[in-house]
This record gives C-alpha cells, sequence and structure tokens, in this order.
C-alpha cells in the first residue's frame, strides 16, 4: 500500500487520479486551495487518509500546505498536479509552489510533476521571469510547465535515490482543457498514478512521460547550466534553496 498527496486533487486530473488510488486501496491525502473545494468533494474525503487546503500562489501558503501535509506522512509518491492555465499566478502556483513544496517536505520515494506538450514552447529567458505576476507576459503557460519540467529533472540529478518524473497528461477535457479537448479523459491520470505506484523505481528517474511512454522533452531540460539557473532563480525568489 502506498500513501501518496496529490495537489489539487479536489477536481480534474487530481481528482480522478485520487479516485483511482483510494480504489485501488491506497492511502491519499488531498489537497484543494480552499476548504470550500474540499467540502465539493466531501464523499471522497471521508475515504482519504487526510487533507489540507491553502493557495499555492502564495508560496508562504505553498510552505504550511507542506507542513501540514507532513503530519500525514511519510509519503511513498507526491504528485504536484495543480496548476492554472490562466491569470497572473501562472508562475506562482505552476512552478514556485512545487519548487518550495519539494524543498520544505522530506523526501518521497517518488515525485510526479505536471507537464504539458506545450512546455516545448517555453522560452529558456529565465532573467525575465516575474515569478510573483505572469501578467502580460506571452507564453507564460508554456514558460511555466518548461520550468517545472527542468525541475523534475534537476531534483532526479540531485537526489539520485528518489524517482522524479515529468508528465504531460494529454489535453483532455477538464475545466482547464475545456470540453473540447481531444485527448482522452481516462488516460490523462493513468500515467501519474503509474508512477506513484512503481515500488520499485523501475520506471527510473528524469524522464518526460506521455500514455507510459517517454517522450523527448524540450532540449532545455537537458542542459545543467539550464536547470541550475532555474534553481538559482527560484531559490532567489523565495530564500530556500534545494537541499543537496
Amino acid at each position: 500500500m502506498a500513501r501518496v498527496l496529490i495537489t489539487g486533487s479536489a477536481g480534474g486530473l487530481g481528482l480522478n487520479a485520487a479516485k483511482e488510488l483510494i480504489r485501488l486501496g491506497h492511502e491519499v491525502v488531498l489537497h484543494a486551495r480552499s476548504e470550500s473545494r474540499l467540502d465539493d468533494v466531501s464523499g471522497l474525503r471521508d475515504q482519504a487518509r487526510g487533507a489540507v487546503s491553502g493557495d499555492l500562489a502564495d508560496p508562504a501558503e505553498a510552505i504550511r500546505v507542506a507542513e501540514e501535509a507532513e503530519s500525514f506522512g511519510p509519503f511513498d509518491a507526491v504528485i504536484h498536479n495543480a496548476g492554472v492555465y490562466r491569470g497572473p499566478d501562472i508562475f506562482s502556483v505552476n512552478t514556485v509552489a512545487p519548487y518550495v513544496m519539494t524543498a520544505v517536505m522530506g523526501r518521497p520515494r517518488r515525485i510526479v510533476y505536471l507537464s504539458s506538450g506545450m512546455h516545448r514552447s517555453g522560452s529558456t529567458d529565465l532573467a525575465t521571469v516575474d515569478w510573483a505576476d505572469a501578467t502580460g507576459r506571452p507564453g507564460a503557460y508554456s514558460d511555466s510547465k518548461l520550468y517545472v519540467t527542468a525541475l523534475a529533472a534537476a531534483v532526479a540529478v540531485r537526489w539520485p535515490d528518489v524517482a522524479s518524473n515529468a508528465v504531460d497528461p494529454g489535453w483532455v477535457p477538464t475545466r482547464m482543457g475545456g470540453p473540447g479537448a481531444p485527448d482522452d479523459l481516462e488516460l490523462g491520470h493513468a500515467t501519474q498514478v503509474w508512477l506513484g505506484l512503481d515500488a520499485d523505481n523501475a520506471a527510473g528517474s528524469g524522464g518526460y512521460w506521455f500514455h507510459q511512454q517517454r517522450r523527448k522533452p524540450h532540449p532545455a531540460v537537458g542542459s545543467g547550466a539550464f536547470r541550475a539557473e532555474l534553481l538559482d532563480r527560484l531559490e532567489q525568489y523565495t530564500g530556500i534553496g534545494l537541499p543537496e
């Protein structure tokens, strides 16, 4: 039996992953940005090991969420599922929060970061990123997903005892993806669940996955210099370093 924390698990892919893991008999800790969102999934909450709420757009809240979640740990896996597609909080939620939570939590055996096929059009210009406000930055969502994909690769290198992977769930018809999204909703959470339950870490670490197949990510993901710059920028912004 695995114990798994899933951020953003009151809706969409995170909710589907939580339901599947609980159905399979595993222990899940839910997360939502507010208590009212958790109330929306009260039936699932009753089946979960625990639940925490907090707005990941605020780095201080991300730290608190991580600390409260730890009371239900230790975790076999953490799935950083929470994300936003529009608005000023794109970098805060999609990149900064997974970084902060990874840095302050105890190390699980497996970490899954939610990427997107759109990361391939992300900009490698880290000098101009306003981590607190993505307003007015063209392509901010793609940028954020490039950065979180590179974060997954950086964690894989720094922590060789942890299987750290990024997953493209496809463009699926969730609230974020919209009703016209062409990919299979049922496959959207399958790879996250599969990696989260990979007890022997047989799938390896540092991969970028789509429907349980490794795919080639943006070239910057494989660049040690880019990954180092990303970690430096995130440490400068948050005041929190990723432990060695």
